[in-house]
């Protein structure tokens, strides 16, 4: 048995098709899933119930306030924390088990599809950019899924009240104690609109700050990484122009809006199921 915890704070749009995406392959009695409903005010509790998922419910929103109570619920080890609004499959949380029982790995993460269903062509150019440039170190961070075995787990938890709980985890492991699972993948959903990106870009810098301030500061990009792209002609100046224009508002309204953690929602990826329209398959 494998124990899968997601937190979901008003994913009612969302939550029933991620469930359907992890259990359509598993074997009964294969997975331990915890939904954490937190402070919800719309259906996500009902929309999560079903044979074979335990729903716990608290009034107090706040992702890691969720995490450590679907947490505190799980029955054993490995442990997978995955995202409401990302997909995984059966065999790719296998292939994650699997990786977790090597000797020296404590945490480890898929690979990251992108379902870039209805997303503008600014925000595709400003993702194949930041996709690029962050391809060489990403490790546990920004896929929407990490696993952690018994002496991982011990290593994180209890939790703090951190914005980035990946990027938390992510830091708490060096070198080969975090591998990422080429046979494992997510289908995460990005923002639609610039302004939906924005507003995530501006929540990420927050949780960066807040990291830094807990002595684990995300790992920064190379300066010269953008130009080296650009040399080797695997982004056009089109693609560096739209990143670079980004990059300048992201971090004007991150100043702007300071402290305000609660800003940041988007809402841009979670109505596609509810509207009718397609989700990509992993």
């Amino acid at each position: 048995m494998v124990s899968v915890v997601i937190p979901a704070h008003n994913e009612e749009a969302v939550v029933a098709s991620g469930l359907d995406t992890l259990l359509s392959a598993a074997e009964p009695g294969e997975f331990d899933v915890i939904v954490v409903a937190n402070g919800c005010s719309d259906g996500t509790a009902r929309a999560a119930a079903r044979p074979g998922v335990r729903v716990l419910e608290t009034a107090t929103p706040g992702k890691a306030h969720a995490l450590r109570l679907g947490d505190a619920a799980c029955r054993t080890f490995p442990r997978v924390y995955l995202d409401a609004d990302v997909r995984l499959d059966a065999e790719s949380v296998r292939a994650l088990v699997s990786a977790a029982g090597r000797p020296g790995v404590l945490a480890c993460a898929p690979e990251v599809s992108w379902d870039l269903t209805g997303v503008g062509w600014p925000v595709r150019r400003v993702l194949f950019v930041h996709e690029a440039l962050i391809l060489p170190g990403r490790a546990l961070a920004g896929v929407g899924v990490y696993v952690l075995t018994a002496e991982g787990h011990r290593r994180v938890f209890p939790l703090p009240d951190v914005i980035s709980d990946d990027g938390y985890v992510d830091g708490c492991f060096a070198g080969d104690e975090r591998v990422v699972v080429t046979e494992a993948r997510s289908l995460v959903r990005p923002a639609r609109t610039v302004r939906a990106h924005l507003a995530r870009r501006v929540r990420v810098r927050q949780g960066n700050r807040q990291l830094a301030e807990l002595g684990r500061p995300a790992r920064r990009l190379d300066a010269g990484s953008l130009r080296r792209l650009l040399l080797a002609g695997a982004i056009s100046p089109l693609d560096a122009a739209c990143y670079l224009a980004v990059l300048a508002a992201d971090r004007l309204l991150t100043r702007l809006r300071g402290d305000r953690r609660g800003w940041g929602t988007d809402s841009s990826s979670r109505h596609g199921e509810s509207a009718g329209e397609p989700t990509a398959a992993s």
